[in-house]
């Protein structure tokens, strides 16, 4: 492994670059291993830099609020590029479009659009999130989802050169993205309707409400396990199995919304891997329907 800290960048880099740095910190699990390099950029321009200069050989691994995304508990290999917090531009581009950059949470969207007095982004407000993991993954919910409202995107890619790429270069499915390959997400551009500004802010609020009623906001979580099979209902197939307050270790079904497992402060990657596998295999044996994880699981098993 190449040792990053050693090279010289030029242009001198301006965002954080951290060795042999915990995971769990950039997890809403709360779990996970070291990354061997955590690179936070101060923004676009000082990402192209960054990758312009890295070397081809260093595994790479982008994390946005990383909710939808299990880190194992041997860390990860390589880089990983922390877009939360850093790539936050948001900035309204014309009459009916918004571009905002990966790193934005997705419930900022919603609120942006919605105080202009338009509409259709509201469902955004739903999901525990940023924009790059939002489009990586169509991700959805309330009736929503991502893709229906993209105009374009831009994509960068191992050499920090940055493209504007049209919806047809994108397969899209149902939580699920195809992209050019070596290529990620950093800003999209998102349409929407004209609207009034008081109604949409109370529709999020809405969507909000009927969200801290039915899923266990408030804690470890990563959101929804698993895909929702055709007809049906992940939750509801993991309840009727019984499976609610189920638990390995520390990790544990939420007893409000089945598709969730809870960390209850001393999980571990592994306790969430191992129950998330236990639910796939009881839930397959009771019913026949085989549940499809909604969430990353990335990086190295612990020895």
């Amino acid at each position: 492994m190449v040792d990053i800290c050693s090279l010289t960048f030029n242009p001198v880099l301006r965002g954080q670059l951290l060795k042999d740095e915990s995971l769990a910190n950039y997890t809403s699990w709360r779990t996970g291993g070291n990354a061997d390099y955590v690179y936070i950029p101060a923004d676009l321009d000082d990402l192209s830099a960054f990758l312009r200069q890295l070397p081809g050989s260093v595994p790479l691994t982008w994390l946005g609020l990383g909710s939808n995304t299990l880190v194992r508990d041997g860390g990860i290999e390589g880089v990983v590029v922390i877009t939360q917090g850093a790539l936050n531009k948001l900035a309204q581009m014309s009459d009916q479009t918004i571009r905002a950059e990966a790193g934005v949470a997705s419930a900022q969207l919603a609120r942006f659009t919605a105080r202009m007095g338009s509409s259709g982004l509201e469902f955004l407000a739903g999901i525990p999130g940023t924009v790059g993991g939002a489009l990586a993954m169509n991700a959805g919910c309330f009736g929503g989802e991502t893709w229906r409202y993209v105009r374009m995107v831009e994509t960068i890619n191992r050499s920090g050169e940055i493209k504007i790429r049209p919806i047809s270069d994108f397969q899209i499915g149902y939580r699920h993205v195809v992209r050019p390959e070596g290529e990620w997400f950093v800003a999209g551009h998102f349409t929407y309707l004209p609207g009034d500004k008081e109604q949409s802010l109370n529709h999020i609020r809405t969507l909000l409400e009927k969200r801290n009623s039915t899923q266990p906001t408030g804690t470890a979580n990563c959101g929804s396990v698993f895909r929702n099979p055709p007809g049906n209902y992940a939750g509801r197939l993991i309840e009727d199995c019984g499976l609610k307050g189920k638990h390995i270790g520390g990790a544990r079904v939420s007893e409000k919304h089945a598709n969730f497992i809870i960390n209850e402060s001393s999980a571990t990657s592994a306790d969430i891997e191992n129950l998330i596998a236990d639910i796939g295999a009881t839930v397959e044996q009771k019913t026949g329907v085989r549940l499809i994880t909604e969430v990353c699981i990335i990086g190295r098993s612990k020895n």
